[in-house]
């Protein structure tokens, strides 16, 4: 293992415990925008908004239409969403069904900035390319009615987000 990756899986492990050893209250504290705790989550290190981070991973991180445990799902940006919107796959349940943990999506107890950890997303895309989702929408407790575009997925390196994923998985799921 080189420094860096031992930096990486001791990060993950800190904020793993962080994020998912706080009461929900204490995570609802906390307000997050997605990108930032895509970051976190995924050790991914891509910067800036996330309608950007699937051009600035060119180059840097591999990236497919495939779902992978750890990956981060990237929206394009629309009118309805002109800023896109990064997601961390947690859990994969079939070819067009996964599970995110993200932040600032749905509002929770009235309020944006939020975690949403293991919520639905489906692919809802005519090729089944993950080119458009439907994604768990809080408030109504349902499948959001929005197909949303996305680019698709951008792995992460190593076992660092794996790591926090599965200590995430173990956490309260808000679609519950």
């Amino acid at each position: 293992m080189t420094g860096k990756s031992i930096w990486t899986g001791a990060a993950a492990l800190l904020l793993a415990t962080m994020l998912f050893s706080a009461t929900p209250a204490q995570a609802q504290g906390q307000y997050w925008q997605c990108a930032p705790f895509a970051r976190m989550l995924s050790g991914i290190q891509l910067f800036g908004r996330a309608a950007d981070w699937w051009a600035q991973a060119a180059g840097k991180y591999q990236r497919g239409q495939t779902p992978k445990v750890g990956s981060v799902l990237s929206f394009q940006a629309f009118r309805a969403m002109p800023s896109g919107h990064v997601a961390t796959v947690s859990q994969i349940v079939d070819s067009r069904t996964v599970k995110l943990t993200h932040a600032n999506w749905s509002l929770i107890n009235g309020s944006r900035g939020q975690v949403e950890r293991d919520v639905t997303a489906i692919d809802v895309s005519a090729a089944g390319d993950w080119s458009k989702v439907r994604v768990w929408w809080g408030p109504t407790k349902s499948l959001g009615m929005t197909a949303y575009p996305t680019n698709g997925f951008i792995y992460a390196a190593g076992e660092a987000a794996k790591a926090v994923v599965a200590a995430g998985s173990n956490a309260l799921s808000d679609n519950d």
